[in-house]
């Protein structure tokens, strides 16, 4: 379970990081460039990737892998390119509910790709879940300046976030093997935002630098401890996909109401109750068992 907290924790602080950028005058596309160089960096040193033995052909071509980290090698960047236009375009509050609401691809996948029989009480679990997200994210209706790239925005960022969180669970049953596809999931991600960027031919600055460095820390760990806790829950992704999502969002309306003074409503709060019961269902047979 402390992996998950940890995941969780790691999550919630790359929000509050993208939140504070205009304030702190960082160019967004390039803290996520220099983000990856240190999760780069962090992968080959602590999870030491192992490339013994391992030929071009055998990894790069014919290995089963190479479609996993591939596809998470343009998903990772473009996730958090997508996410800051989605904050642009249709505000935080819209963007953390089409990033949290990915649960439903995730439950869907747990089931069909892989193979896990949802018992009584993870069934009441995940509709208490869902319950508690339709509460935590109900706001006023408002306007979005431009409905169309706000759909488009959101929507990628629903996809990507659901995609990647399964795409992580196929990592996980690697297991020795997901350092090495972890550390080319890293090295694509970054040499696709670095050519864009230099094509772009961007003025680079020190405040993106020192973000994304923090940026980088922050997001290894949430790759790292969540990967961990599918590797401990191996045999049921419903609680890591539920319970990810749901401490998410429940930790991010309490840090967003104690240093960023946003308003938590009544509905707001029953949510937080409902994720904290759905937490106890979904974990409730591994805590007694």
């Amino acid at each position: 379970m402390h992996f998950l907290v940890l995941a969780i924790c790691c999550s919630v602080s790359v929000s509050v990081l993208f939140k504070l950028c205009k304030r702190f005058n960082v160019v967004t596309e390039q803290m996520i460039a220099f983000g990856y160089i240190m999760a780069l960096s962090l992968s080959y040193f602590l999870l030491r990737p192992d490339f013994n033995g391992l030929s071009f052909t055998e990894f790069f071509i014919q290995s089963e892998a190479k479609p996993i980290f591939l596809t998470l090698g343009v998903l990772l960047p473009v996730g958090f390119m997508v996410m800051s236009k989605a904050i642009e375009y249709g505000g935080i509050v819209r963007t953390d509910a089409a990033q949290r609401l990915a649960l439903f691809l995730q439950i869907i996948a747990a089931v069909v790709i892989f193979g896990e029989t949802l018992t009584d009480l993870r069934i009441a679990g995940v509709a208490v879940a869902f319950l508690a997200l339709f509460c935590l994210l109900f706001k006023p209706a408002g306007t979005v300046g431009n409905m169309v790239k706000a759909a488009f925005a959101l929507g990628g960022v629903w996809l990507i976030w659901g995609t990647s969180g399964i795409l992580y669970k196929k990592i996980a049953l690697m297991g020795g093997a997901f350092p090495t596809s972890l550390f080319i999931a890293f090295s694509l991600a970054a040499i696709l935002v670095f050519s864009y960027l230099i094509i772009k031919r961007t003025c680079w600055t020190v405040p993106s630098f020192v973000a994304g460095m923090l940026l980088g820390c922050l997001n290894f760990g949430n790759i790292l401890f969540y990967i961990y806790a599918h590797q401990h829950f191996k045999e049921n992704p419903t609680i890591v996909f539920a319970c990810m999502d749901i401490g998410v969002i429940c930790l991010g309306a309490v840090v967003g109401a104690l240093f960023f003074k946003e308003r938590i409503s009544k509905i707001n709060s029953a949510g937080i109750g409902f994720g904290i019961l759905a937490i106890f269902l979904l974990y409730g047979e591994k805590l007694f068992a």
